[in-house]
């Protein structure tokens, strides 16, 4: 019985790492409503550590070749990012047209896009690190000039 209770106790403490580590960095997060008969509502919370361990099994001519089409602004999409982590919640474009409104700003180190309509709305956030390790791979990734 008192090894059971130890297996137990290990594999639990396994499970509150493993899920500690993979939502370090937050979670990217994806709703969409459409306001329509038949319309879609997606709602998908994914981990931000998932991504750059997702890039690792893309074919690594797909990111060569990517890196060599925006080879040029790769450095300001990386200063970009790192800079916007140092901003306190900024807005930085916000539309309004009637019923349409479309919000991009930083919020509590997300990159935060909002677009509302009498159609439907989008919400994406993504963590600002989780944008740069991105701009990071892909940087990695570039054939020599």
């Amino acid at each position: 019985m008192m090894l059971l209770a130890k297996a137990a106790l290990g594999l639990g403490g396994t499970l509150v790492l493993a899920g500690a580590y993979t939502f370090r960095e937050g979670v990217i997060r994806v709703d969409v409503d459409e306001f329509r008969t038949g319309g879609s509502h997606i709602h998908m919370w994914v981990p931000a550590a998932m991504v750059p361990m997702a890039m690792h099994f893309v074919p690594k001519h797909h990111f060569r070749e990517a890196a060599g089409q925006a080879r040029e602004f790769l450095p300001a999409a990386h200063a970009l990012f790192k800079g916007m982590k140092k901003l306190p919640d900024t807005d930085f474009v916000e539309i309004k047209d009637g019923d349409q409104h479309a919000r991009i700003r930083t919020h509590d180190g997300k990159l935060q896009i909002d677009v509302e309509d009498p159609d439907g709305n989008v919400h994406l956030q993504v963590p600002l690190s989780t944008l740069d390790d991105v701009v990071d791979q892909i940087e990695e990734s570039a054939p020599p000039a």
